[in-house]
């Protein structure tokens, strides 16, 4: 590890252990406002800190596997074995200290933010739904993995049990400073269980990720809004059928249509469907200050074409492979069924943060 790198991490570990000590101070727990202030900015150092010494630890036990290693005394058999240990600590040291430099970097203004995820089935008809389903599971098993909450908003199921269009809200420390790299077209290449003769297929499926706003930041006025209540249809039983629960609001000056049928309220409709239409609305708003409205929209989801992709998942050969900083694993399952996305979004997070072409 690098000097200056040592002296930032150093740095950051001092003032965590201050923070720390200001939690137990009388002045502090006795001024709530500076308590919940002190409290924030000693979570967000928390991460960094328990890299470093997991690092620290590391490096420790490569050090004693590499001194038995050399040992004249130790035994031939486990003087191979200190050996192929000292390999693998120095390259789980490696990892880590990669991820230091990660945390270490700025962040996006947005990064603390909540998440609306849209995943939209692309080129590929029922398979390409089925691959909406797929990748809706990726991220429901990445949030449980990092402690978030995840809650559906709308959905568009389709015929074999994908989805034609599903929304769902990500809760939780850092989820946009996640999944932010997830926006574009993200392709599948598999048999589909609807091929008969055994053929691979390439299908698509876009995926949007949209921070959700405060309040305050997006002024809705009631008479803008048209709001109409219909009758729900799709799964759930005979019930949904009886009333007119489900709630669409069209937003008037944009043009903006945001629909909700998944509650039997429909009080929890119009809820859900006014928090959606508002994360929208801001997305539009800060394309809109940046002038880039339509290129901000291409680079999120393209049109959905085979050749338009981030990321490609390829069953045959058990790979996953994101074409933005040229990276493959050989491991599909973990990745799409078990939500084990940080090693990709680690690179890619590195990557964005050090300025390279093509992640935004």
């Amino acid at each position: 590890m690098k000097g200056e790198l040592q002296q930032r991490l150093a740095e950051v570990e001092a003032r965590y252990e201050e923070l720390g000590r200001a939690l137990s101070d009388p002045a502090v727990l006795a001024d709530p406002e500076r308590l919940r202030r002190t409290a924030k900015a000693h979570a967000e150092l928390e991460e960094v800190v328990s890299a470093l010494r997991a690092y620290r630890e590391v490096q420790r036990q490569a050090q004693q596997a590499r001194d038995l290693a050399e040992d004249p005394g130790t035994e031939p058999e486990l003087r191979e074995l200190a050996r192929a240990e000292a390999r693998e600590l120095e390259q789980r040291a490696q990892e880590l200290e990669q991820r230091l430099k990660v945390l270490l970097l700025p962040k996006d203004p947005n990064d603390e933010r909540d998440v609306l995820l849209e995943i939209r089935a692309g080129t590929g008809g029922e398979e390409a739904a089925l691959f909406a389903a797929d990748l809706l599971r990726m991220y429901t098993r990445y949030a449980e993995r990092r402690g978030w909450r995840v809650e559906l908003m709308s959905a568009s199921p389709s015929d074999l049990g994908g989805f034609k269009e599903v929304v769902v809200s990500v809760s939780g420390p850092g989820a946009f400073s996640r999944l932010k790299y997830e926006r574009g077209v993200h392709r599948v290449q598999r048999v589909p269980v609807t091929e008969a003769s055994g053929r691979i297929h390439t299908s698509t499926a876009t995926v949007a990720v949209l921070p959700e706003p405060e309040e305050v930041e997006v002024v809705i006025r009631p008479e803008d809004l048209e709001i109409e209540a219909f009758r729900a249809s799709g799964h759930g039983g005979q019930y949904v059928n009886t009333t007119d629960s489900a709630v669409r609001i069209t937003h008037k000056p944009t043009g903006l249509v945001v629909s909700c049928q998944d509650e039997r309220s429909q009080l929890k409709n119009r809820e859900k469907a006014l928090k959606v239409l508002r994360a929208r609305l801001y997305n539009l708003m800060l394309q809109e200050q940046e002038s880039r409205l339509a290129r901000e929209r291409r680079s999120q989801v393209g049109t959905g074409e085979r050749s338009e992709r981030i990321r490609t998942y390829n069953f045959p050969q058990n790979r996953i492979t994101d074409h933005r900083v040229n990276l493959t694993l050989y491991r599909l399952r973990e990745v799409l069924e078990e939500g084990d996305l940080d090693p990709i979004i680690d690179a890619l997070s590195l990557a964005d943060r050090e300025g390279r072409d093509g992640l935004r």
